[in-house]
């Protein structure tokens, strides 16, 4: 029997929080790293090579899915969770980022977003009850509300304008997720504001009189600096409900990843270890590693004897910068597996840390080993 969603937080140190999420196609534990499977795959790897890199959830993102193959084609095949093979939980985006780098093809207005569809030039409509429905067909275990996200810096006239519309069509999106009815499944709320933190803290305060089973920060890691972004998270988190899941949205590098978690944040999302993977970067315990560098050439060593992916104590950095050279699928296979193994082991580290009560030594730690690099032999 599968469970409904719920949210149960284990352990506080300082700012971090350590907890569970439970949904109907299971238990994600916090803080966790979502892979991004935007077309229904994390690109390149198979559902079971995903899972063996300790992955608990995916997201999947609802803009490319509802334009090729479509929602309703995805419902009528069993879903998404079945169409890709992938038992676990999947978290939905609701379409609203990609529909921000679409600024030269769309029209915004009250209703929702049209704009032309990047593959064949079709009208679209999206709005927050077509969003919602949409997640819906596809089966995600978190859905989330449709938003405005705004690229930074923004005019604080239009930071206001696309925050009050996000809370409009939060309303919406929560009025259409009741309708649809799900057993068990969870709307997530999304805070806007810009870089502005009043605004911040006032949509954070109405999405919580709304009421959602959790809570995003959208709208950052669009241009702003890293100070920015993580003053940003700082003052918004006591603004949302201490019992409730938190969620980063498309951040970001280790180091985002681990001072975002001091601030309280519980869920993240990023392309980064398989895009970077895709173009020759190695994440490791000693920071990034850029395999096309030729002095990895004859370096016969793996990448870290000490990882607990095979791949990375496997595969020599010399294989690892010829297959890159040689623009080899297996190079990005290899190093797309190698940085997701990677996050998970830092959000492993991470939760350990947390329900010790050392935290902040295992932060601190980290970023040492980090500062000091990865020596060659």
């Amino acid at each position: 029997m599968t469970e409904p969603f719920s949210f149960r937080l284990h352990n506080t140190d300082g700012g971090a929080r350590r907890g569970e999420v439970v949904t109907p196609h299971g238990r994600v534990q916090t803080p966790a790293f979502m892979p991004v499977g935007t077309q229904g795959t994390v690109k390149g790897l198979k559902p079971e090579d995903v899972r063996d890199t300790g992955a608990e959830i995916l997201l999947g993102n609802t803009y490319h899915l509802m334009l090729r193959p479509g929602a309703e084609q995805v419902a009528a095949l069993g879903g998404l969770h079945r169409f890709m093979n992938w038992p676990a939980p999947i978290l939905t985006d609701s379409g609203g980022f990609q529909v921000m780098s679409l600024s030269q093809l769309r029209k915004l207005d009250e209703n929702g977003v049209t704009f032309r569809s990047h593959i064949d030039g079709a009208m679209v409509e999206l709005t927050p009850e077509r969003s919602v429905e949409i997640q819906s067909l596809l089966g995600s275990d978190i859905v989330m509300q449709f938003d405005e996200c705004l690229k930074l810096p923004a005019p604080r006239d239009e930071m206001v304008r696309a925050m009050e519309l996000s809370l409009r069509w939060a309303e919406r999106s929560k009025a259409a997720f009741e309708k649809q009815g799900r057993l068990g499944a969870a709307l997530f709320g999304i805070v806007q504001g810009g870089d502005d933190i009043p605004l911040r803290q006032r949509s954070a305060r109405e999405l919580a009189a709304i009421g959602f089973q959790g809570y995003a920060v959208g709208g950052l890691a669009v241009g702003e600096p890293q100070d920015i972004m993580l003053r940003t998270v700082e003052e918004t988190t006591p603004a949302l409900p201490a019992d409730r899941p938190r969620y980063l949205m498309g951040v970001g590098t280790p180091e985002d990843i681990l001072e975002s978690v001091a601030r309280g944040i519980d869920m993240f999302d990023c392309v980064m270890p398989t895009r970077n993977g895709r173009h020759g970067l190695a994440f490791t315990r000693f920071g990034p590693l850029n395999l096309k560098n030729a002095r990895f050439a004859d370096d016969e060593t793996p990448l870290d004897l000490q990882s607990e992916h095979p791949a990375a104590r496997t595969y020599s950095r010399a294989y690892l910068h010829h297959l890159v050279k040689a623009q080899e699928m297996l190079g990005a296979i290899l190093l797309s597996t190698i940085n997701l193994a990677y996050y998970q082991t830092l959000m492993r580290g991470i939760r350990a840390a947390i329900a010790a009560g050392r935290f902040e030594d295992f932060r601190r730690q980290t970023r040492e080993d980090w500062r000091r690099g990865l020596p060659v032999r």
